[in-house]
């Protein structure tokens, strides 16, 4: 039997949409969001409504039938720590993306929207894999002090597909490997992948890990703590210096990945050792979970997102990791895919959807 899904990705400034016939996508846009648009709105929930009409008005233009659908799909938001999986969308989660109890972004519309669309045309919305997947194990959740317990954050979405995308690749089943996940984009995450969970990531949101083009990674705590009470910063000032002003864009005034890598070829010595020192955080964190969650006992280390298409980036981390496990390299994201993939499994009954509570 065929499906037909849509699917719901909202970000910052966009709402991507795609409509898939089973895996084969026939339908695929990505809606720009001017600051002007965005503007009126003091919270990013307030923008469910504007949202919503976009996506119908654009899918009407486009000819596209909804009263076919078996099911909608939408991205998952900053919900309460949850195991990976596929979620049908209830009352209380959209309480929760409504009211965050981990704050707010655009992802936390992508459940509400779905949700919307799905019941006037009579079938059901799901979430997967949001990037609250918490799997962690007891032990690596210590910080060095139980008010700031560490917390998992991190691209759950594309991180597990292409987890399994390697493990089909090399035969074998997720649940049995032990494997290292890099993503790199505006946000870097390095997950241990330790027989199909991930029991250990960093935080990949606000203040852990390796810096990434637009934030700063793990900060030393004491200049910090300085930094805070100084009086020359405001709380949003500081939060921006987490996420949004760090990394490339604190030390080289741009979040544009491929300006940086275009700088290296171009032979730019200083920017080269700011790339490279990200490319040193981003080893550094590897090998402290090879050592700290696996023993050393590691199938494979794969690198994806947008930053993995730069190759020379992605040599660099070979240099540094070779010696731990095999490097694999899986460019780009697609988290529309991913999140087809996810609806199919319940529709094709090769997996039952969890329930929020």
């Amino acid at each position: 039997m065929s499906h037909k899904l849509l699917i719901i990705n909202p970000g910052s400034t966009s709402t991507k949409i795609a409509v898939f016939q089973d895996k084969e996508c026939v339908f695929k846009t990505n809606i720009k969001h001017s600051a002007e648009e965005i503007a009126p709105f003091e919270h990013i929930a307030d923008q469910y409504h504007f949202r919503k009409e976009v996506i119908l008005n654009t899918l009407k233009n486009a000819g596209i039938e909804l009263n076919d659908l078996s099911m909608v799909v939408g991205r998952g938001g900053l919900l309460k720590p949850l195991t990976s999986g596929i979620y049908e969308v209830n009352e209380a989660m959209k309480r929760d993306l409504v009211n965050s109890p981990v704050g707010e972004h655009a992802c936390n519309l992508g459940g509400l929207i779905a949700d919307d669309i799905a019941k006037s045309v009579g079938v059901k919305a799901y979430i997967a894999d949001p990037v609250i997947v918490d799997e962690m194990e007891d032990v690596a959740r210590f910080s060095g002090h139980p008010a700031f317990p560490r917390m998992s954050v991190f691209h759950a979405l594309n991180q597990k597909m292409i987890a399994r995308q390697h493990a089909t690749t090399v035969g074998k089943r997720y649940e049995d490997l032990n494997l290292i996940g890099i993503h790199l984009g505006g946000g870097i995450s390095v997950a241990a992948h330790k027989k199909g969970r991930v029991v250990d990531v960093n935080n990949a949101l606000n203040g852990d890990g390796p810096f990434t083009p637009e934030r700063s990674g793990a900060l030393p705590s004491g200049p910090l703590m300085n930094a805070c009470f100084s009086g020359k910063y405001t709380k949003k000032e500081i939060d921006l210096m987490l996420k949004g002003q760090g990394g490339f864009v604190a030390y080289l005034g741009t979040n544009d990945a491929m300006e940086v890598e275009n700088q290296v070829k171009a032979g730019n010595k200083e920017w080269e050792l700011v790339y490279r020192a990200m490319a040193y955080q981003v080893a550094k964190e590897v090998g402290g979970l090879a050592a700290s969650a696996f023993c050393m006992d590691v199938d494979a280390i794969f690198v994806t997102g947008g930053m993995a298409y730069d190759k020379n980036f992605c040599k660099i981390l070979e240099g540094h990791l070779g010696k731990i496990a095999p490097v694999c390299v899986y460019p780009g994201e697609d988290e529309m895919m991913a999140l087809t993939l996810n609806g199919l499994m319940v529709l094709n009954g090769e997996t039952v959807a969890k329930i929020y509570e």
